[in-house]
């Protein structure tokens, strides 16, 4: 029996905040305990196709589970044992802030999408920080997501990342910074070449690495260009595509389709591989793919289009806890059908 199929109604007659934090509970209460290594079994598919060696690390599969879903770092242990290939805490900033009223996350269930507006809520970095150091470490890569404090000027920019990443520097095993989060005023402004330098230049003087950056899918093409040759000259790690949107398809069917804040979900899909697709035809730095995710064939769409690894938070909303297992049984299929021998033999191969 599909137990998530059973209880979805339920969740979804709540708010999706209320659900998201009774799922969150309910993860948190078998973390450590003898539940997990059922689920480990249930949820984990294990081969060597799906293997990818990337960022100087070895990933068991390419799905990640995306920021947004932990931003506290309470799950990480047990999110890896639902089939997650990395998973990516956070955004975390420097100083801990509640973020923007509720009602801020709602569903667009008919679109298979969500718009939030969340604002960076954390318990900021000092105190994820303490949590990660009595946390048991995954037994997949996790990755920082790092945002920037409300509080802080846009002019001190640089400082607030590099605060929260020094306080978890010994946690992560991959950082991205996030200028493209639509919903703390001015952040989008630091995707401009000069502050992304200097926040980018002052990271790496810290020891950041690797170190990505996640951009958002409403930048022009020539930014997105800019935002590359930066990545480029400044030896990045790799890149981040894509982050939510401020856009609003006309396909959008839900009633809370003009709410404020970043679309996430199916209607990013198009978007998302296109810009993975624009970033992979112009570096050799690794793309992680990120926007619309829920089946085996938007994932490898992605990674044919250039994504080393793929990322998804909405559909393990709407498709439970066997999304990432689904997914990479469906890739091994997709693999066999093509005839490649690794997901890695995949990557760009629809590049021109």
């Amino acid at each position: 029996m599909n137990l998530y199929g059973a209880v979805k109604p339920l969740l979804f007659s709540l708010p999706a905040e209320t659900a998201h934090t009774l799922v969150s509970t309910g993860l948190r209460a078998v973390q450590g305990t003898p539940v997990q290594p059922l689920l480990d079994r249930r949820y984990t598919v294990t081969n060597p196709r799906l293997e990818v060696s990337t960022l100087g690390l070895d990933f068991p599969n390419p799905v990640g589970l995306a920021a947004g879903f932990d931003k506290n770092a309470r799950l990480p242990s047990i999110l890896a044992s639902l089939g997650f290939g990395h998973v990516e805490i956070g955004g975390v900033t420097a100083e801990p802030q509640p973020g923007n009223p509720r009602p801020r996350l709602f569903r667009l269930s008919a679109d298979r999408a969500l718009v939030n507006r969340m604002g960076f809520n954390n318990d900021g970095a000092d105190r994820v920080a303490e949590r990660l150091s009595r946390t048991p470490k995954p037994a997949v890569p996790l990755g920082v997501n790092i945002g920037k404090s409300k509080s802080t000027p846009l002019e001190e920019a640089a400082d607030d990342y590099r605060y929260t990443y020094e306080r978890l520097a010994d946690f992560g095993d991959y950082f991205v910074v996030n200028v493209s989060s639509p919903n703390t005023p001015g952040l989008r402004e630091l995707q401009d070449r000069a502050p992304l330098e200097e926040i980018l230049s002052s990271l790496q003087s810290a020891g950041a690495a690797p170190l990505l950056v996640k951009l958002s899918p409403d930048l022009a093409d020539p930014a997105v260009e800019t935002a590359v040759d930066l990545a480029d000259e400044l030896d990045l790690d790799g890149i981040i595509a894509t982050n939510t949107t401020i856009e609003r398809p006309d396909s959008l069917s839900g009633r809370h389709r003009d709410e404020e804040g970043g679309l996430s979900g199916k209607p990013l899909e198009r978007a998302a591989t296109r810009q993975v697709r624009f970033v992979a035809e112009r570096t050799d730095r690794p793309v992680i793919g990120v926007g619309g995710v829920f089946t085996a064939q938007d994932a490898y769409e992605k990674i044919r289009a250039g994504a080393s690894l793929v990322q998804l938070y909405t559909g393990f909303v709407y498709r439970g806890p066997g999304i990432a297992r689904d997914i990479n049984h469906g890739l091994l299929r997709l693999l066999e059908r093509d005839g490649f021998d690794s997901i890695t033999d995949a990557v760009g191969v629809d590049l021109d």
